[in-house]
């Protein structure tokens, strides 16, 4: 049976952020299968246009899963009812990743106030999450690992990819740093 990751999705999800992830982990060979939550079980619309009909509901979680991964996107601000989820992973210590306005989701929540992390920016967070008091612990880098929480910025996919790649060892680390430097320099150089 494949293990389950599950990717939270809301109206005016960034669809692109979850692109790379899904596709490594749904591979045929892969022992991970992606499963989408929502908070109601709605169809939930990309900002790319595409319609979800999504897995699960944050009421009807399995029990067991082998991450939350948060998808940036337009509708954070109305996203608090996934804290009580948010909260059970970190006390389950099971991983949490993070891109973009999820980022920014946990900076207002207190959640990387006391670990290294990323976001758009620190002004950013400073901006759009006036609760967050993590200043001293933002890292300007495109992806920061800090125990079960990987954060990203809104640029960072393919290195929030390889990120929980490495985390959930999907592959060995030599692998995925080579499926890495291909997507990211591609056949040719320009």
């Amino acid at each position: 049976m494949k293990k389950e990751v599950l990717i939270f999705i809301s109206n005016g999800y960034a669809d692109w952020e979850a692109g790379y992830i899904s596709a490594e982990l749904n591979k045929p060979e892969s022992e991970y299968k992606v499963r989408t939550v929502s908070l109601n079980g709605d169809n939930v619309h990309s900002m790319g246009g595409f319609t979800v009909v999504p897995d699960y509901t944050i009421d009807s979680l399995p029990a067991q899963f082998e991450m939350l991964i948060l998808i940036g996107g337009t509708g954070w601000q109305d996203n608090s009812a996934i804290i009580p989820v948010v909260e059970q992973c970190i006390q389950d210590r099971t991983p949490i990743a993070a891109i973009c306005d999820a980022t920014t989701f946990l900076a207002e929540h207190g959640y990387l106030d006391h670990i290294p992390h990323t976001g758009n920016s620190l002004d950013y967070l400073k901006e759009y999450a006036p609760n967050y008091k993590g200043h001293a612990n933002f890292i300007e880098k495109q992806t920061v690992s800090s125990d079960d929480i990987i954060t990203a910025n809104g640029t960072a996919a393919l290195e929030f990819t390889r990120e929980i790649l490495k985390k959930l060892k999907v592959m060995p680390v030599e692998k995925v740093d080579g499926w890495y430097t291909f997507f990211k320099n591609g056949f040719y150089q320009e």
